[in-house]
């Protein structure tokens, strides 16, 4: 397996400090990869999470999970090392790092369900202030439902990370007072990354631990729920490095 040819973009990712720019999905994949504590056992979900393989660093020692039934997936396979029948649960193109393992799809759903991963990251619809999750199904009457294994690592791994857009098309923001949309696991996510802010879901409320190309002002004035200023405080939330 080559090493990956991208570096990140973001050199302060390691702060958790605001910017006067949002951030792009590489750099935003840069800052969620640099959150994950050393030696955790990490699911990353189809889309935008799936860029996160591409950032972490060998010290880290990560070892990533696939729902398809693989451990030690390495980053994003291009070019020559392209191979067909190495996927992830995504359909994407996946290198294997030394050591990689692969076992039946009920094994893996297993280590899913049984509290077995560190982190999962996954998309989403829609996330409430309590930390409800929603992103399988929108409701919608043509669209079509896609839960695959979701619901199993939400609830399932010891903590729930979503990486997502923060406002839809419609300017409507997608963390909400309540969920809208069909749940897929209830009080599960504790951190949400988006390109404007990361916000740390804990029991005194929505915390912002940075913003990028925003004021906080201003988000609070689009978000429904209420904020908490995170970055006027004194070192790391307690939920923040959790």
């Amino acid at each position: 397996m080559t090493e990956p040819t991208t570096e990140p973009t973001r050199t302060t990712a390691s702060t958790s400090a605001s910017t006067d720019a949002e951030l792009s999905k590489q750099e935003l994949a840069a800052l969620a990869a640099h959150d994950i504590e050393p030696g955790s056992f990490v699911n990353l979900g189809i889309g935008q999470p799936t860029l996160i393989s591409d950032y972490l660093r060998a010290e880290q020692q990560i070892t990533l999970h696939t729902e398809n039934g693989m451990l030690g997936m390495g980053p994003q396979a291009h070019g020559e090392d392209v191979d067909v029948d190495l996927i992830n649960a995504g359909k994407v193109a996946v290198t294997e790092l030394p050591g990689a393992s692969y076992f039946h799809h009920a094994d893996s759903f297993a280590m899913m369900r049984g509290g077995h991963l560190d982190v999962c990251v996954m998309g989403a619809f829609q996330v409430s202030a309590g930390g409800d999750l929603a992103n399988w199904h929108t409701g919608a009457k043509d669209a079509i439902p896609a839960v695959g294994g979701a619901m199993d690592l939400a609830i399932g791994a010891k903590q729930t990370w979503v990486m997502m857009s923060l406002f839809a098309k419609d300017g409507s923001a997608k963390i909400v007072p309540e969920l809208t949309y069909p749940v897929t696991g209830l009080a599960c996510v504790r951190r949400v990354y988006t390109s404007q802010a990361v916000f740390l879901l804990e029991e005194r409320g929505v915390v912002v631990r940075e913003t990028h190309g925003i004021a906080f002002a201003e988000l609070a004035e689009r978000l429904d729920v209420p904020l908490i200023d995170g970055s006027t405080e004194s070192g790391d939330s307690e939920e923040s490095r959790a």
